[in-house]
């Protein structure tokens, strides 16, 4: 994703940032797991596909893959860039409220990708696919 920043004067392009969405799923990840009641976030099957190839792809050229398992983003990638949809896959504790949770994790994961791409996702969708219901954080 490519954002263009005018210069404050003339109002022509200075600069151009480019915003990758392993970073902004990374920047997302980050946040849900910081909400209380999070156990982990869940990257179900294609997920998995896709963290695999991700992963052994950074390896190669030697980067430390950052944790995106569990979210991912789907950009607009036209003239003017947003960020459509954030989805995240997530285990809740069996001591939170499911959908209270849920919420938090809306709010926060759009909070901390408007705060650090500067573009608001137009929508934050997370599935709970599992609650620990004894407090274990195991499958």
């Amino acid at each position: 994703m490519t954002t263009t920043v005018p210069d404050d004067k003339a109002g022509v392009p200075r600069t151009q940032w480019v915003i990758a969405e392993p970073v902004i799923a990374a920047v997302a990840a980050r946040a849900a797991v910081g909400v209380p009641g999070v156990v982990r976030l869940e990257p179900g099957l294609t997920g998995l596909a896709s963290q695999v190839t991700r992963s052994a792809r950074q390896k190669i050229h030697g980067l430390a893959p950052a944790p995106t398992e569990g979210v991912k983003v789907t950009a607009d990638r036209s003239a003017v860039p947003s960020i459509r949809r954030v989805s995240v896959g997530l285990v809740t504790s069996g001591q939170d409220q499911a959908v209270a949770v849920g919420r938090a994790v809306q709010r926060e994961v759009t909070r901390a990708v408007a705060d650090a791409t500067g573009l608001t996702p137009q929508a934050v969708v997370v599935s709970i696919m599992d609650i620990d219901v004894y407090g274990t954080g195991a499958w």
